[in-house]
């Protein structure tokens, strides 16, 4: 059996669905190819149900400090199974609503493992085994990617394990050892410390959380992870793990030190990135040039074969679902025949879901100054805030950076309560070249956390009124 498309994706995560919509709406006939549930990763295993996740917690630890807002919480507790629960039934709402919008959008969903023929056809074999093959003028290649591991640190799915299986743990551990202090990391140690669980995260470079965040915002929220309990331990690799009677003894070592400790827990979660998904896709059968695992592609997102276009954490850009909506987008648009610009990878905003919340878009200030010559910097304390200090919300700070002939914006750095709802203000004003003086001069309502912007572009600039 043979259907014939005009555009075949194979993948229904961030990239795959937005491709396959924006094609649509271009007037292609679009199929998509998906083996799991659609919506990939980020809607069914990452971004929703983390966040799921991070509310809860976020719920349970307003329950703890109460009475700082002169409240009364006395019997409150928590059930893990139904905080699982949630998370689970948020991600299966929003998988659903994909197929809605496929159906709305005249797509075919095609059930089965995709993979590349020679004949630049697309084989699809579903669980039972039978297999259908698919014609299309353009492929794009969507199969997104899964949690790293290394040699030392396998994952077993019970003692050791990665962000999906730490997402649907069958009871809750009394310890639990991160591996990898980035966002999912991080995200994971804020979420079981606040429901009780002694947690350790470890991270190889000497910037302990966040290592590719701005010193200031890594510095910040190592100090409020040690005070909520968590420990922090930089330049420090696991060395082995050891699974005895149910409980892991892992081999750490101080790198700093050139010392080696021992450390028991229940579970080891490994964080330490991803790994792109492009095996056993046809790659080989036809060629298609990759590096290090990753697909190679133009900034059009062409391979080097005709009509094989790539996008997402499948190729070496920032492994972020919005980047990969883009992508999707844009090469799409780029298969239309419109004049769409190609994406600035330097004003991608980067967002991480713990307390305080962390945001960030373009260079850190370290990456300023090898830049440039002379800068401008504001700092905004959320201690001089009036909404944060009304919200109880004091921990955090606005941080800019311009460069000071021109007073362009090159980077910003926000830690704190909300700012991952902030970042996008700032994406918008260094796309749009936006000056120093001109986020000075633009009126923040009051009392918002956004103030804080304003007031850290005039901190850049001794004009600073509220600090």
């Amino acid at each position: 059996m043979e259907n014939k498309y005009d555009i075949v994706v194979i993948g229904s995560g961030p990239g795959g669905y937005v491709a396959a919509i924006r094609a649509a709406q271009l007037g292609f006939k679009v199929g998509v190819v998906e083996r799991e549930s659609l919506g990939g990763i980020c809607l069914n295993w990452g971004c929703i149900p983390t966040k799921a996740l991070l509310k809860s917690a976020q719920v349970y630890n307003n329950f703890k400090h109460a009475e700082d807002y002169g409240l009364e919480a006395k019997d409150y507790g928590f059930n893990f199974d139904a905080i699982i629960k949630r998370s689970r039934g948020v991600a299966d709402k929003m998988s659903k609503g994909i197929g809605f919008l496929f159906r709305k959008n005249k797509i075919d969903v095609i059930n089965g493992f995709g993979k590349l023929t020679k004949e630049k056809k697309v084989q699809v074999t579903d669980e039972s085994g039978n297999e259908i093959t698919l014609e299309a003028a353009n492929i794009i290649l969507a199969t997104g990617a899964r949690a790293k591991e290394l040699p030392n640190l396998k994952i077993d799915g019970k003692h050791i394990v990665g962000y999906r299986k730490a997402m649907s743990l069958e009871k809750i551990p009394d310890r639990l050892l991160v591996v990898g202090g980035g966002a999912i990391g991080v995200e994971f140690a804020y979420f079981y410390n606040s429901l009780g669980v002694e947690v350790t995260l470890v991270e190889y470079l000497k910037q302990g959380v966040l290592p590719r965040e701005d010193k200031d915002v890594s510095r910040v929220l190592a100090r409020t992870f040690k005070k909520k309990g968590i420990k922090v331990m930089s330049s420090t690799s696991v060395e082995k793990v050891e699974v005895k009677n149910d409980k892991c003894s892992v081999i750490i070592k101080d790198l700093k030190k050139d010392k080696v400790t021992n450390l028991g827990v229940d579970i080891v979660l490994s964080a330490v990135g991803v790994t792109p998904n492009t095996e056993n896709i046809g790659l080989e059968e036809l060629g298609i040039q990759t590096e290090k695992g990753f697909v190679i592609v133009d900034s059009d997102y062409k391979t080097n074969v005709q009509g094989i276009y790539a996008i997402g954490d499948i190729i070496p850009t920032q492994a972020l679902a919005h980047v990969a909506s883009a992508e999707a987008i844009t090469c799409v648009e780029k298969i239309a025949g419109l004049g769409t610009e190609s994406i600035d990878y330097n004003n991608i905003p980067s967002n991480t879901y713990c307390s305080p919340e962390v945001a960030s878009v373009g260079l850190t200030e370290e990456q300023a100054k090898e830049k440039y010559e002379e800068l401008k910097i504001g700092k905004f304390p959320y201690t001089a805030s009036g909404k944060a200090s009304a919200a109880g919300e004091n921990d955090g700070f606005v941080k800019l950076i311009f460069e000071a002939e021109f007073g362009e914006l090159v980077g910003a750095h926000l830690i704190g309560y909300n700012v991952t709802e902030m970042i996008g203000e700032l994406v918008v004003a260094r796309n749009l070249e936006t000056t120093g003086h001109e986020l000075i001069k633009s009126i923040h309502p009051h009392p918002t956390m956004n103030e804080a912007i304003m007031e850290a572009a005039a901190a850049a600039y001794d004009e600073v009124i509220h600090m």
